[in-house]
């Protein structure tokens, strides 16, 4: 019995430094947060201050596909719109941006791109990078040029009508 006893013993020393260390990533990745925040939105004022534009323009679907493939963890609309502002995009195109950046999402969520998860504060949603399998990938693309050829078909056929 004291070798279970000894075992048991350790197991909850074990189990205390994990959630000890647990708790405290946690504090330093709230930290880490708040200064990259920061520091994007210090990036995006120099950006514009220097003059600098960007030489590739995307689009909002392109762009926020390459925020959420870089984020690593789950990240709200908010977020998206601060990464984006980071990176230079220009968002005064829009008259609402953040509606924007949340429809994409929702779009993106819809074909398979990303996740929605709910994180806290509980029941605010936000996304994370889902790649789908390639042979998911290679379905969709296969359907899409079956499509395109079917439509060009189509066209052709009415073509030879007139």
């Amino acid at each position: 019995m004291a070798i279970l006893r000894d075992s048991t013993e350790e197991y909850r020393r074990a189990l205390e430094a994990a959630a000890k260390e647990y708790e405290a990533l946690g504090i330093e990745r709230q930290r880490i947060d708040k200064r990259l925040h920061e520091l994007a939105h210090s990036i995006s004022t120099l950006n514009r201050l220097c003059g600098y534009t960007p030489t590739v323009t995307w689009g909002l679907t392109d762009a926020c596909r390459t925020v959420m493939r870089n984020a690593g963890q789950p990240v709200t609309p908010s977020d998206v719109r601060d990464r984006l502002g980071s990176v230079g995009f220009d968002l005064d195109a829009y008259s609402n941006p953040l509606a924007a950046i949340h429809t994409t999402l929702k779009r993106l969520a819809e074909a398979g791109e990303l996740q929605p998860a709910v994180i806290n504060p509980p029941g605010k949603i936000a996304y994370i990078w889902h790649r789908p399998p390639k042979t998911d990938m290679l379905a969709r693309i296969q359907a899409r040029v079956n499509h395109d050829i079917e439509r060009q078909e189509t066209r052709a056929k009415e073509r030879k009508k007139r």
